[in-house]
């Protein structure tokens, strides 16, 4: 029997696709896609890659079964010495035993099998490990392992008997007559038809009276479960004799592992048996997997595509709040009417030494400077605005969150902290308007820059030119009362036209559009921050674009391997 050249390598590629599959989304069908893929894993490192890699190696036959159904009784018996612990107390949490012929100790006491049991000889093993016993009873060509009960109320001692048992080229269920149709062991019964394993069942503890009519109904239970090629052994109900069962109800199953041991033949026609079974599996199993993948990327996307429509509805209620000219309402609105209505800033057009006497008289007086006034009066309006969507969007994430696959566990009881703006929100925003009243001031600045124009705009000041450009960003009807549309709309048209006067029509446009640009910007810039505090919740757990469909190409790059050697 020989390995197909490249299936390894296939093997080992679709073993670490599967164990890096990202599963980090509480979606609904995400616990069984991680327990399957787990298994996938285990079981390639327990027993695929090491068999592929040592088609001679020993045969690994593990004895598993029900609760209280004497395992570890049977083990002895087999062997005619205690080499393993009959559990007295239930439920316990035991490592398993395995016994090897001496010529095969080599085989079993490194990590070639069962890679994450440490070994143990000498003693019984701890938790997570696997005691190594030696002895003379056992023909090389043969192993056995005492695994713990499969249907044990402690969880860690069922998973490690499952993955034993996937780890096993023979597995050996132990029943009893009294517990034969319970329900858990079938499960597990059916995984191994599902999975090719080759099988032998040992009824035990069978009434010598009932031999004929128990052995005949479950024969016809495993028949009608597709496991009729299961060999199938009795065991009577007898005293034991030192803690052993009587030999000759141990004798047929001993001759026949023995026999397995003995003919090259037979036992690599065991091994063939469980190698393709395990192999074939693998594309159902993977398939789980990838659904399970895919089901995360759906989920992904569509958390993601919450969060970006609750901030691109939040830009476009800024953009809205901006051009609508509420925000020139209240405060504003009356910092304006005082700017325009008292002459000061028509004053101010009477030339520089006026407005030199009115910054020194204001200076003595603590008289504050209107233009100074409006602008920051501007610069609250905008902050609130910017507020209040970007708390609007974050609310709006965490509402959509909470009704989207993933999203609950993803949030993680952080909704208090999610759901409003962020702490570094408020001063963040008030800079970025600082800044933009700096970068449009900055503006008219160099607008007027040429000799004509800075004599004009020297005369009149920088900033009362600044305050004017803010309200035109702002300046449109909509919104506003008829008596705020005269008030607004009509002053803001005349500093519009005293603005043309100095620098010209086409440049006042230029400066209004680039202000509002540069606003623009900067909203978006401070949602984009808020944004991503959700976007990184995601990134830390979403899967890379395409990660199912190259999990799904290694199963089939595997498949095509086997198909090469079959």
């Amino acid at each position: 029997m020989t390995t197909p050249p490249g299936l390894p390598d296939a093997l080992q590629h679709l073993r670490d696709r599967v164990a890096s599959a990202p599963l980090g989304l509480a979606t609904p069908g995400r616990d069984a896609a991680a327990r399957t893929a787990r298994s996938v894993v285990d079981q390639v490192d327990d027993y695929l890659l090491p068999r592929l890699r040592d088609l001679d190696a020993p045969l690994l036959t593990v004895v598993g079964g029900s609760t209280g159904a004497g395992k570890s009784t049977l083990v002895n018996s087999l062997l005619g010495a205690r080499v393993t612990t009959p559990g007295v107390l239930r439920p316990t949490t035991r490592a398993p035993v395995l016994v090897c012929a001496p010529a095969d100790r080599a085989a079993f006491a490194g990590d070639r099998v069962l890679p994450g049991l440490a070994r143990t000889t000498g003693g019984e093993a701890g938790p997570g490990g696997l005691q190594l016993v030696v002895s003379e009873a056992l023909p090389a060509g043969l192993a056995l392992v005492d695994a713990p009960d499969v249907d044990s109320v402690v969880e860690a001692n069922r998973d490690l008997a499952g993955q034993l048992l996937a780890a096993a080229d023979l597995w050996v269920f132990v029943t009893t007559a009294a517990r034969y149709a319970d329900a858990v062991p079938w499960d597990l019964l059916r995984t191994a038809q599902e999975r090719g394993t080759a099988l032998a069942v040992v009824l035990d503890r069978v009434p010598p009276e009932a031999v004929a009519e128990v052995a005949d109904d479950l024969a016809g239970m495993l028949r009608r479960a597709r496991l009729d090629s299961a060999r199938l052994f009795v065991i009577e109900e007898r005293p034991l004799a030192d803690g052993f069962l009587p030999d000759e109800q141990v004798a047929p199953l001993r001759g026949w592992l023995h026999a397995l041991a003995a003919d090259q033949e037979q036992r690599a026609a065991v091994v063939r048996q469980t190698l393709a079974g395990a192999l074939g599996s693998l594309h159902d199993r993977v398939d789980v997997v990838v659904a399970g993948v895919a089901e995360q990327a759906a989920a992904a996307e569509a958390l993601q595509a919450a969060t970006d429509a609750s901030y691109a509805r939040a830009r476009a209620a800024i953009d809205e709040g901006v051009g609508n000219g509420s925000l020139l309402r209240g405060e504003v609105l009356a910092r304006w009417q005082e700017f325009v209505g008292t002459g000061e800033w028509m004053r101010s057009l009477q030339g520089h030494v006026g407005r030199l006497r009115d910054r020194v008289t204001a200076a003595f007086t603590g008289r504050s400077n209107p233009a100074d006034d409006l602008a920051g009066a501007l610069e609250s309006g905008v902050e609130l605005l910017l507020r209040a969507e970007a708390d609007r969007a974050a609310e709006k994430t965490v509402t959509s969150w909470r009704t989207l696959p993933g999203g609950i566990a993803l949030l993680d009881g952080r909704e208090t902290e999610l759901d409003g703006v962020s702490p570094s929100f408020a001063g963040a925003s008030a800079d970025e308007v600082r800044d933009w009243q700096g970068t449009v001031l900055e503006l008219v600045r160099s607008e007027g820059a040429g000799k004509r124009s800075r004599a004009r705009l020297m005369s009149w000041g920088v900033n009362g030119a600044g305050a004017v450009v803010m309200v035109a960003v702002f300046a449109s009807t909509a919104g506003l009362s008829g008596a705020e549309v005269a008030i607004a709309g009509g002053t803001t048209a005349v500093g519009q036209r005293v603005l043309e006067a100095v620098f010209g029509d086409a440049a006042v446009r230029e400066l209004a559009a680039r202000a509002r640009a540069d606003l623009d910007a900067r909203a978006a810039r401070l949602l984009r921050a808020e944004q991503h505090r959700f976007d990184v919740l995601l990134e830390d757990v979403a899967p890379a674009p395409g990660a199912d469909v190259e999990l799904r190409s290694a199963a089939q790059a595997l498949a095509a391997a086997h198909g090469v050697g079959a």
